[in-house]
């Protein structure tokens, strides 16, 4: 490389953020509660009760690096859409503030609520091409349970988080988290509504971390 091609090179990395070339990574498994649903099922998922524990059927667990860190100013907008009866995605990690819409894609009426302490709110009876398209902002961290008034079977789950790190395991329990800050925090994984594991993790920038959550 000339002398001037290697001047313009440290002129444009001298002006980019050292953060985009820091942090650190984690990744593993989680065990996950035995699936009972049929493998060609694998990519449809529903919330299910049994003794009162709401969970995913495939099970899914949701990584999350547990710490104190600063709010953003703003955040992107989710989406919980209700077709064929169903909600999609069953479950939806979010960071504390998120707005989530909830289109129906169903030719049929939905009317969307939750009595959930976490976030309590009922959007009322709409139609597909009805707009505004129901939001809801979730400003309290928790587990909020999704319901249809319409539609006795319906059910979904949202995960509020008080961090910005956080992740959706596979149906095989393995997860990777990038680009998280240096220092000591807790990973925690969350199996469902009663259980959640955790395991300390000491954090250096570039490098990765193997963690295996039993």
């Amino acid at each position: 490389m000339s002398g001037l091609g290697l001047l313009s090179l440290n002129a444009i990395l001298s002006i980019i953020p050292a953060s985009l070339f820091a942090g650190a990574t984690v990744e593993g498994r989680v065990e996950l509660p035995k699936s009972y649903a049929a493998p060609v099922q694998a990519k449809r998922y529903q919330i299910v009760t049994k003794a009162g524990v709401l969970s995913t059927q495939p099970p899914l667990a949701v990584i999350y690096l547990d710490g104190n860190f600063a709010r953003p100013t703003s955040l992107p907008t989710k989406e919980v859409a209700q077709k064929d009866l169903t909600f999609i995605p069953a479950l939806l990690p979010i960071e504390v503030g998120t707005k989530v819409q909830f289109p129906n894609l169903d030719d049929t009426y939905h009317n969307i609520f939750s009595y959930s302490p976490t976030k309590r709110f009922d959007v009322g009876r709409y139609r597909p091409e009805e707009r505004p398209i129901p939001s809801v902002i979730f400003d309290n961290p928790g587990l909020v349970t999704l319901r249809c008034d319409i539609h006795e079977h319906m059910r979904g789950l949202i995960l509020v988080l008080n961090t910005p790190y956080f992740v959706m395991t596979n149906t095989a329990g393995r997860f990777r988290l990038d680009k998280l800050p240096a220092g000591h925090y807790i990973l925690k994984a969350w199996i469902d509504s009663r259980t959640t594991r955790e395991k300390p993790v000491d954090l250096k920038d570039g490098q990765t971390f193997l963690v295996d959550l039993p």
